[in-house]
């Protein structure tokens, strides 16, 4: 089967090297030249374990090439960005998805199937998708098979999940939906949900607005907690040993291009029906505002004017800082007037060591989950003019007897946790 993908992010680029790796001719489309020479020599641009050693094995098998401009195939699968619109409710701008499809519409014939993995805003296949393909002449579910296939993997596990989790498929018609399912047949052993393509664009959606709302709940009651002086994440430890229960941990916010960003698909398309989630989305929002408030609170105590950030990206073990709420915090730390130093071994363009960042610095703010972050060497906090950390993700589990260790738990104290 020959297949072209468009767009090589976090999604289409795994996704094309694994329908690559399973024996199909797969073009990937980017925009730039760059990217694609590079990726033609078997050097990536993105951190993803186990994506070089497949993009070398398809290079090789000669399944794979990326291209600036799409070529004829049998399937076409669009995963470029769906970045919100600067409306009043942050809707979907489809704009990107609109530009693949118009790049493809030349080399369309009778038979192909094109797939959106690109997650967007409900009925955005039937209002948008469709109506471009049959104003080029076609009939969808006849002569085009159309159908939405939201990605739902974990970065830091996208290879496996790619094969391994249960994918929806939700097609115009059932025939695109068949179409479709056919596809993904070439290499994911998960179950296929054959689906609408409503169902689909809306599960997806709710997928990351369940967790958004969740992690609100978790945020405010850090909030409610350091205000009434009571250990919240003691409160969430207990709560979850109830059976129904399951309370998520608070943090500085919430980031990447899920949780940040689909919760507003669904209120742009039912603003009125959709409080609950609109109140989340204030809630995870407000939190880099109330991390900065913490931090000045703390540094209102000490002499120095430095503060370290250890992690930039919006999760832990990538380099990804899409909508990061630790990107938001350090620029309002660097607005606030504070000597801001950061320290991310998963990103490229961050170049000081632990103990660079840590220099004379009087307050350690640890804002994304990496696993180097679980133990904090005497050698990063000896550095320090004041041995102060806030962990914002609960995370570090080994830190010097001399540093006062602060998180959602402790952080009213203001003093240090007799163990961590």
């Amino acid at each position: 089967m020959k297949i072209t993908v468009v767009g090589l992010g976090y999604i289409g680029l795994p996704t094309a090297i694994l329908f690559a790796k399973y024996g199909n001719t797969v073009t990937g489309v980017d925009l730039s030249p760059i990217m694609t020479e590079n990726l033609n020599m078997g050097h990536l641009h993105i951190e993803e374990p186990g994506l070089e050693e497949d993009l070398k094995q398809a290079l090789a098998l000669g399944n794979f090439h990326a291209s600036t401009v799409p070529v004829s195939a049998d399937a076409y699968i669009i995963a470029v960005p769906t970045p919100n619109k600067d409306d009043l409710y942050k809707s979907c701008d489809t704009a990107y998805i609109e530009s693949a499809l118009a790049s493809i519409m030349p080399h369309l014939k009778k038979n192909d199937t094109i797939i959106v993995e690109s997650t967007i805003a409900p009925r955005t296949m039937a209002d948008v998708v469709q109506p471009m393909i049959e104003n080029a002449g076609f009939t969808v579910g006849e002569d085009i098979y159309l159908a939405h296939c939201p990605e739902r993997v974990l970065p830091g596990n996208i290879m496996h999940e790619l094969v391994h989790n249960p994918r929806i498929i939700g097609g115009i018609t059932a025939k695109c939906t068949e179409k479709a399912a056919a596809v993904y047949g070439a290499f994911v052993e998960g179950e296929i949900i054959k689906a609408e393509a409503g169902e689909a664009e809306l599960s997806k959606l709710m997928e990351n607005t369940y967790r958004d709302v969740n992690i609100a709940l978790a945020n405010e009651l850090a909030k409610i907690s350091n205000h009434l002086e009571i250990d919240a994440l003691r409160v969430i430890e207990m709560a979850n040993k109830h059976p129904r229960v399951n309370l998520h941990q608070p943090g500085p916010g919430v980031g990447g291009h899920c949780l940040a960003v689909d919760p507003y698909f669904v209120i742009a398309a039912a603003p009125e029906q959709s409080p609950l989630m609109q109140t989340a989305r204030a809630v995870n929002n407000s939190m880099p505002a109330h991390v900065v408030s913490q931090v000045k609170s703390l540094m209102a105590e000490q002499d120095g004017n430095r503060v370290t950030i250890f992690g930039l990206t919006y999760k832990g073990n990538i380099d990804d800082t899409r909508e990061s709420p630790a990107m938001e915090i350090k620029d309002m730390l660097i607005k606030s007037g504070f000597d801001v130093k950061a320290f991310d071994p998963h990103v490229a363009s961050e170049i000081l060591t632990g103990e660079e960042a840590c220099e004379d610095s009087s307050l350690l703010l640890v804002l994304s989950d990496h696993s180097e972050f679980r133990e904090i060497p005497a050698s990063y906090t000896d550095q320090m003019r004041t041995p102060i950390l806030f962990d914002t993700k609960n995370m570090v589990q080994t830190v010097s007897d001399d540093v006062t260790y602060l998180n959602y738990g402790n952080l009213h104290t203001k003093k240090q946790a007799i163990s961590i």
